[in-house]
């Protein structure tokens, strides 16, 4: 669960001297700024120039952080503040690029008319071909009908294509696959239903994208049943698999059997439901929701879960908390209980902070910027695809959030997503559980 906020690179000058740099740390985390990279631009006997990236909660707290490093004085300089984040995107992130040069006659003759042709016929009579001789096989579809972009809402399609963008920048740096986003100016399920049906020819596999909930779940579930190519609405089961995983790294961590222990999800929109489903398709006996909306606890029941009266009662019950609703502060420490763990994903804002939970008797405690879903959906899509599934199922799911897990080190809740290994790993153990079905 993500909310809105600001990220900014200050440049910021110091005398080169031990203990200055020390000061503008400082100075940042009174403004309650996050820091980020920190890249020295010059070194030099009197003074040092650093690039830092800090992440705020709104401009009122960048102006205080900024005003926090120039009161230190005595040398301290800021120098600049850009936007590194909007001159990234500037002109777009991604490209549809050919994979072969034309530099003579013979290569056009090859890649277009008329050698084409043959090509175009070997596929008419094997369909199944088209998979090895077009980018079919290798293509996934990221559509939005840009009702549910990050905890920005419903700001539409367009406002929402610089995610679908960064979807489709990480499906081709971590696995290879070729993200192209799909805008869909209607969020009526029959409409968007039918323009997949029609368009899904394309396409190796659909990624859902920030489709709000509740008619993303009629959305997904008609397109699994309806269309013979992986489908995965990735704000349910994507996270839900990455959530999966830290939960079995903490429960590892604390020797807890998650089998055994009672589950509590706080808030049951599309992560929260799924993370319900997962854990239940796991194995979990005992799987407890909340929600504000009663149709929401409904689907919950509909599935297999249980319910419960509220969040205290909930406090009191489970042995293990996660909490995707991105109110702050909603779990008060008076509500934890002696041994719990607790996961509070809600980003940049957890509805406890892990300090205050451990303090308050947990066991163990992460918040959502130790939980990214990035490390989830590449592998699953790539593994789908090399096995030619023709859906996601959660046998597969499963085999992915263990994947994850086992590349886990001892004191990490998941790995650094970063890490091309684990998505390496995750698209290996997707594929095996797939032909293993």
């Amino acid at each position: 669960m993500q909310n809105q906020h600001i990220i900014r690179n200050i440049i910021v000058e110091t005398p080169s001297k031990p203990g200055n740099f020390a000061k503008v740390a400082t100075a940042i985390g009174l403004g309650e700024g996050d820091i980020g990279d920190i890249t020295t631009l010059k070194s030099g006997a009197l003074i040092t120039v650093r690039d830092i990236t800090i992440t705020c909660k709104s401009i009122e707290q960048l102006d205080k952080v900024i005003a926090n490093i120039e009161a230190i004085g005595n040398g301290v300089k800021v120098h600049a503040v850009t936007d590194d984040v909007l001159n990234a995107h500037e002109g777009g992130k991604i490209a549809m690029k050919s994979r072969l040069d034309v530099r003579s006659l013979g290569d056009l003759q090859r890649i277009y008319t008329p050698g084409v042709a043959s090509v175009c016929m070997e596929i008419l009579h094997h369909p199944e071909k088209a998979n090895y001789f077009t980018s079919i096989g290798n293509s996934v579809a990221i559509v939005t009908d840009g009702t549910a972009i990050l905890g920005l809402g419903n700001i539409g399609p367009v406002a929402g294509m610089p995610v679908m963008e960064g979807k489709a920048v990480l499906l081709d740096q971590f696995v290879g696959l070729s993200g192209i986003p799909i805008l869909l100016n209607t969020s009526d399920p029959d409409e968007i239903v039918e323009t997949i049906k029609h368009i899904h020819k394309g396409f190796g596999a659909i990624l859902l994208e920030d489709i709000g909930s509740p008619h993303c779940f009629e959305i997904e579930e008609r397109l699994k049943e309806e269309l013979p190519i992986p489908v995965m609405h990735d704000d349910q089961h994507g996270t839900a698999v990455v959530a999966l995983a830290a939960i079995l790294s903490a429960c590892k961590a604390t020797n807890v059997d998650v089998k055994k222990a009672k589950i509590g999800q706080i808030g049951l929109g599309a992560a929260g439901l799924a993370i319900c489903r997962m854990l239940m398709a796991y194995g979990v006996e005992d799987v407890y929701g909340l929600d504000r909306q009663e149709e929401a606890q409904d689907r919950l029941i509909n599935y297999g879960g249980k319910t419960i009266g509220s969040l205290e009662e909930m406090m009191e019950t489970c042995d293990i908390i996660v909490a995707t609703t991105g109110v702050s502060g909603l779990i008060k420490p008076e509500m934890v209980r002696q041994g719990q763990i607790i996961l509070a994903l809600s980003n940049p804002n957890p509805e406890i902070l892990p300090s205050e939970a451990i303090a308050a008797g947990a066991a163990f405690a992460a918040d959502g910027r130790s939980v990214n879903n990035v490390i989830g959906f590449p592998g699953i899509f790539k593994g789908a695809l090399d096995a030619g599934a023709s859906a996601i199922t959660y046998p597969m799911l499963i085999a992915a959030a263990q994947a994850i897990v086992s590349h886990t080190k001892p004191g990490e809740l998941i790995p650094n997503p970063l890490d091309p290994t684990v998505h390496h790993l995750v698209a290996r153990a997707v594929e095996e559980a797939a032909n293993q079905q």
